[in-house]
């Protein structure tokens, strides 16, 4: 096989995922595809060697990366979906594929790790570097793992358990010993990995596995049910060296941070950990598919958006400031830019969607309403869902990357249906300033803690805070990180330390439907609120400007559907930890016995 750098092209490696169901948790790479002795002869071998931990083996991760971080969280409303009632269950596809996955990353990163220690040729700085790297996606996918499952089994050789056949034997370990085992994996990957000031390029180094540790001891510091003062203190001072001493910042545009051009979003490091997805290979599962999922029908012209009834939630439009049920009348004197960067409303116009089309009325790029009502055929080639179907009043916007003049205009190649280039952050600048300064505020220091929320929310063009509690920092959290993946996992760290304060946010959460959107929308655009009588449709038989239902008021038309059951019914204490894919407890019974403590100094050693 041939390998190529994760920005050009092709993945080393192919993930085993046709092995049984017992040997789930032992996914590594296939060594057939190329010779082992033959390839890690050089630098640039061995970190072209890490290059598919950027992309495939997490790919199968990305639909439960939407429900478990956003769903559940209550950041998006997905129908009758398990994940919005917390009824998900040991078979779901999803979790199932992101289990895989994860176990997948974890494989892989232990065999890159053996390849690379058993080879000659390439520096010592370079093999360090790769190993480092590895090390901090495999922390990375345990430290999803124990937020989503709780207690897992811990493989940290999987040559030496294939070996000798006990892959049915695992036992399950406790929380606080796989925390430490991320722990222990993070202090040797920031051993290994150089510091990197200036010149990003997507790849990880000293600082992005430094800002990753800050996360975990935040996490781990209320898991023994009482906030630790030393994991906090350890939380802080690991942000705050990245906040200082990395060279990065804050993106001065909140919207770049989640564009195409690699010139725009690595400018100022911001993306500390992403998933660089790549498309020109047309190799399936190296590819970003997330717009597919979360946009609806027309956005681009792959045929390939079916997300349109989905989208966010009322509660987070709420929780911007905004009412969908007031309409385009609610976004008048707004002032974060984060809400648009999020949710897409009636009255949005993005000039960076669709930048080679422009409408009738001369407005560059993607004019939401215009695109569904106009019948600008040009605009609208694409095919046009011609209704709103937004179920709460509004659409996502992180993740999507445009159409493919947009793809090819920023990278130089073509999008294809379900396959797309648009990096996605999973730790990036932002959230740090956040951990440094919840960090801080629960260590004491509130003058500290307020500082960095408001540099947050001075990028954001949000008014300052003249103080703050961790109520502003819990919701900061939430505007900043909305659609990222994130906040339902903190609602797992918050539940370690007071599962009943996470659970009355939960219940207190607005989380059904809208009705009657699309047609206040009609009114808005065909009364001359947005468009003009002009751009009626010939076939709009139904549209008659004279009658009086034809209003612009859209609270007199929308209502928030408090019909629904309200989903604060299903809360429950249980519903912070996900069961595990029953397939593997069915080939390993021993995941249905009480987890063990493990003491992972003495029990693994990255003896290198």
């Amino acid at each position: 096989m041939k390998l190529k750098n994760i920005f050009k092209g092709a993945m080393v490696g192919v993930l085993a995922l046709s092995m049984a169901s017992c040997e789930d948790f032992l996914n590594r790479p296939t060594e057939d595809n190329y010779n082992v002795d033959n390839f890690y002869q050089n630098d640039a071998q061995v970190e072209q060697g890490v290059n598919f931990l950027y992309n495939s083996p997490w790919y199968d991760f990305q639909r439960a990366f939407i429900k478990i971080g956003e769903v559940m969280s209550g950041n998006m409303y997905w129908g009758s979906s398990p994940y919005l009632t917390f009824t998900t269950n040991g078979t779901d596809t999803d979790l199932v594929n992101m289990s895989y996955s994860l176990w997948a990353v974890n494989g892989h990163a232990n065999t890159v790790i053996t390849n690379i220690l058993n080879s000659e040729g390439p520096s010592q700085a370079a093999k360090d570097k790769a190993i480092g790297e590895a090390l901090t996606w495999k922390a990375m996918a345990y430290f999803y793992m124990v937020r989503t499952f709780g207690e897992v089994p811990i493989v940290h050789d999987n040559n030496a358990i294939l070996t000798s056949g006990t892959y049915n034997d695992l036992y399950k370990a406790d929380r606080a010993s796989v925390y430490e085992y991320i722990i222990m994996t993070l202090e040797k990957a920031i051993e290994l990995l150089p510091k990197q000031t200036s010149g990003w390029n997507g790849r990880i180094d000293y600082y992005a596995a430094e800002a990753l540790l800050s996360k975990v001891y935040l996490t781990r510091a209320g898991l023994s049910g009482s906030l630790d003062t030393e994991d906090l203190k350890k939380a802080a001072a690991l942000a705050e060296d990245v906040i200082v001493n990395s060279g990065r910042t804050l993106t001065p545009k909140y919207s770049d941070i989640f564009r195409l051009s690699p010139a725009v979003h690595n400018a100022t490091g911001e993306h500390l950990i992403s998933w660089q997805w790549e498309s020109a290979s047309g190799r399936w599962t190296a590819q970003n598919t997330l717009q597919s999922d979360l946009i609806f029908e027309g956005f681009s012209e792959f045929g390939d958006m079916w997300g349109g009834w989905g989208g966010p939630s009322y509660d987070l439009a709420l929780a911007f400031g905004v009412d969908p049920v007031a309409g385009p009348a609610a976004l008048a004197n707004e002032k974060d830019t984060r809400r648009k960067a999020t949710l897409m409303m009636a009255g949005d116009v993005y000039e960076y969607f669709w930048t080679t089309k422009s409408t009738k009325t001369g407005k560059k790029g993607f004019d939401y309403l215009y695109f569904l009502y106009s019948g600008d055929a040009d605009y609208a080639s694409y095919g046009v869902p011609a209704q709103f179907e937004g179920p709460c009043g509004s659409q996502n916007v992180k993740h999507l990357f445009g159409d493919g003049a947009d793809h090819e205009a920023a990278l130089g190649i073509s999008a294809a249906r379900m396959s797309y280039q648009l990096p996605t952050p999973l730790l990036r600048l932002g959230d740090v300033y956040l951990i440094c300064a919840e960090a801080n505020l629960l260590g004491g220091d509130a003058g500290k803690a307020l500082e960095y929320v408001n540099a947050i929310r001075n990028r954001a063009g949000a008014d300052a805070l003249a103080s703050v509690t961790f109520d502003d920092i819990w919701k900061e959290r939430r505007l900043e990180l909305a659609g990222e993946g994130d906040r339902w996992y903190d609602y797992v760290r918050l539940a370690y330390y007071d599962k009943q304060a996470a659970m009355d946010d939960l219940k207190s959460q607005k989380m059904n439907s809208v009705y009657n959107y699309d047609e206040a929308c009609k009114h808005y655009w065909y009364t001359g609120c947005g468009g003009t009588l002009e751009d009626v449709p010939e076939d709009l038989t139904a549209f008659d400007a004279s009658k009086a239902e034809w209003k612009t008021d859209f609270a007199n038309e929308v209502k928030y559907n408090e019909d629904d059951p309200a989903r604060s019914t299903y809360v429950n204490e249980n519903i912070f930890t996900l069961p595990l894919p029953s397939e593997d407890v069915v080939f390993n019974p021993h995941l249905l016995e009480p987890a063990v403590p493990v003491d992972v100094r003495t029990e693994y050693v990255y003896n290198f």
